[in-house]
């Protein structure tokens, strides 16, 4: 298996990891009216930047999610299938490092949304 090393192989991993999330009856919801051919772009950039050091995204990707009807265990439920993805396609110092800054991301979104809905 080889390593993240270039955007195609981020965009893999994101169709991978949205074609298994999206099979979770719970979580579809979340996604309904998403038009998934402009979304992808976005979230490919977004992992471009955090993991290749690509500039151009400047996005504030927690703002981006307030309005969704997002429950706090389902960033769990992302985080796993996320690592899933990761480890089913690819293994390496980015890969663990895409593990690595989604188990953050996970982290940081579910305590901002904790404190957001009390």
């Amino acid at each position: 298996m080889n390593d993240i090393k270039s955007r195609e192989d981020i965009t893999v991993l994101i169709n991978t990891f949205y074609t298994n999330l999206l099979q979770i009856e719970e979580i579809k919801p979340v996604f309904a009216g998403i038009d998934f051919p402009a979304h992808i772009p976005h979230i490919v950039s977004f992992w471009s930047f955090v993991l290749l050091d690509e500039e151009g995204y400047k996005t504030n990707v927690f703002d981006k999610h307030i309005n969704l009807p997002i429950k706090t265990h389902m960033f769990d439920v992302w985080l796993e299938m996320w690592i899933n993805a990761v480890d089913s396609l690819f293994k390496g110092e980015k890969a663990d490092l895409a593990k690595q800054r989604a188990t953050v991301l996970a982290f940081t979104f579910k305590s901002k949304w904790e404190q957001m809905k009390k």
